[in-house]
């Protein structure tokens, strides 16, 4: 009973321990998102950029005139005339600009959305990289533990004359090795939450989750496909980009509709005035010449290229979903064969026990210990890979 429960809360703690890790890289990313300086100026300018394209449909400036003719023979006063006249395009022109507008303003969204994804996964590298370097780092700092008991089980047998000096100094410099290994790997932790205070706008983070949390397992290749149509902004652009030259080709036919003006005149001699309204109307004979031809070939180029590109990322996905695979295979069969194997210490009471000499010891325990790290770099490439092929998500 009482191992149950110890079971049981042991396993409380490690969803706890997983909950907790991926609030704090969620939390990481939402400070970067707010914080990222080049964000930030991103954000104002597209701003600017809705304002002016909102700025292409407004209405002319309207147009005041006057004439005041004093000069010739005449026998009556002098002729005086007043006009005001508001010149517009047909009223269908500018619902279909506006439109275009819209389209427009939801591009530069799209524009901001593939910064903010690309900043955001450059800080979920760096937060995995700090995860991989913690957990290198806790193993190199077991090693050199362990190389400082070989050196002073060297330096006991040296003292009693049973090994020569060259083994000594084998053991110290293997010592020295580890130590300096750590060293590297201390330097590259803070280098690396430098280049992420550097994504955070210049606040420090503190990080040292030395645990991945989401599990190296994906879901089936067509379901997060369609999920990446639904939500990469990236492919989203290229659908937009042809709505865009849709909306233009609307706009071009819109624009064969003439040009109208409309007004208030007034004008007469002493004694005699005449007012009422002005009208005028433009004919688009030569204007919109080719315009429409060339809109639509702008979107048939659109389509066209929207379906190239869009196979050319399905063809990348589908390469980077398989090489994943095929890496999650040879990953989950070297943690299989290398989790019970407790080599270090095996090796370590072998040439205690004197049954190693150092050089053999120094030999087996490099082969195990290649492979361990080859797995934990397999291990991180996996969630690098992974980041990459969900950065939708972000």
């Amino acid at each position: 009973m009482i191992k149950n429960i110890v079971f049981a809360l042991c396993g409380c703690l490690l969803s706890l321990s997983v909950f907790a890790q991926t609030t704090s890289i969620e939390s990481i990313l939402k400070q970067v998102e707010q914080n990222n300086q080049e964000l930030k100026a991103l954000s104002e300018y597209m701003d600017s950029k809705r304002l002016e394209l909102k700025s292409g449909n407004n209405l002319p400036d309207p147009q005041l005139g006057a004439y005041y003719l004093p000069f010739g023979d005449h026998s009556t006063a002098d002729y005086t005339e007043f006009q005001i006249s508001q010149s517009f395009e047909f009223p269908t022109v500018y619902s279909a600009r506006g439109s275009l507008i819209d389209k427009q303003s939801a591009q530069l969204e799209l524009d901001y959305q593939t910064k903010r994804q690309d900043i955001l996964t450059q800080a979920k590298v760096h937060c995995l990289n700090l995860i991989y370097l913690n957990k290198r780092l806790n193993t190199e700092t077991l090693r050199v533990e362990q190389a400082r008991q070989v050196f002073e089980q060297a330096q006991k047998l040296y003292e009693k004359e049973q090994i020569g000096i060259l083994e000594l100094n084998k053991a110290k410099v293997a010592w020295m090795q580890e130590q300096f290994k750590v060293r590297q790997i201390e330097n590259d932790v803070k280098n690396t939450l430098l280049q992420l205070t550097n994504l955070n706008g210049g606040t420090e983070i503190d990080f040292t989750s030395e645990e991945y949390s989401a599990s190296l397992v994906l879901a089936g290749k067509d379901s997060i496909w369609q999920e990446k149509q639904a939500q990469d902004p990236e492919l989203m652009q290229l659908k937009q980009q042809e709505a865009i030259a849709q909306q233009s080709l609307n706009l071009a036919k819109s624009k064969s509709l003439p040009n109208l003006t409309a007004g208030y005149n007034s004008q007469g001699v002493a004694g005699e005035r005449f007012s009422g309204i002005y009208a005028g109307i433009s004919i688009p004979l030569w204007s919109n010449r080719n315009k429409v031809k060339a809109a639509q070939s702008q979107l048939g180029y659109q389509q066209t290229f929207t379906s190239s590109r869009t196979l050319q990322a399905y063809a990348f996905f589908e390469k980077q979903y398989n090489d994943y695979q095929i890496m999650l295979s040879k990953f989950q069969e070297y943690e299989t064969t290398l989790s019970g194997l407790n080599s270090d210490e095996l090796l370590l009471q072998a040439y205690q026990l004197g049954e190693l000499s150092f050089l053999e010891y120094y030999m087996e325990l490099q082969f195990y210990r290649q492979a361990y790290d080859a797995m934990l770099n397999m291990q991180y490439q996996l969630h690098i890979s992974q980041n990459q092929l969900l950065k939708h998500q972000l």
